[in-house]
Parts: structure tokens; C-alpha cells; sequence
């Protein structure tokens, strides 16, 4: 079994936004591409999303997603909260 793995790209107006977020938050985000795992000779395959650490929080996001996960995907909320929810820390 062979597992191909695929880097993505951030979205660019994606990453801007979360770069204007912190800089009005006055916090400096760390980013980290998602990748595609894909399993060969199968149709199974894995998105895993970007990462955005923020003052030690890991913050997941997906391309063309307004929702923004929470160290995990259980808790989300959406990308306009996000200024809200840093100036709470």
C-alpha cells in the first residue's frame, strides 16, 4: 500500500484575511499548508486542512471555508469571530 501525499496551497484571499485578523489583533500567526493523502489504487483519500497556530492555539482551516476549527474539528466558529475570539485570550 502506497500513500501518495500532496501539498496545497493556502487560498490567497483566505490568507490575507486571517494576516489582516491577527495584525488588527496585534499577534503574529504561524501558517502551515494542508496536504492531500491519497491511498494508491484506491478512490481513498484524506484533506487535511491548514494550520494556523496563534498564540500557541492550532486553528484549522479549509480552502473556500469561512469556518475556522478550533484545535479540532468539534468546535468551530466562523472567520468573522475569530478578532473576537483572540482578544478573549
Amino acid at each position: 500500500m502506497k500513500i501518495i501525499k500532496e501539498e496545497l496551497q493556502f487560498e490567497e484571499s483566505l490568507k490575507k484575511r486571517l494576516e489582516f485578523i491577527c495584525e488588527f489583533s496585534k499577534v503574529t500567526p504561524i501558517f502551515i499548508n494542508g496536504s492531500i493523502r491519497k491511498i494508491k489504487k484506491t478512490n481513498l483519500s484524506y484533506i487535511e486542512p491548514h494550520r494556523v497556530i496563534i498564540k500557541n492555539i492550532t486553528f484549522l482551516v479549509f480552502n473556500y471555508s469561512n469556518d475556522v476549527y478550533i484545535s479540532n474539528l468539534a468546535k468551530k466558529i466562523k472567520i468573522s469571530e475569530l478578532e473576537n475570539y483572540l482578544k478573549a485570550l
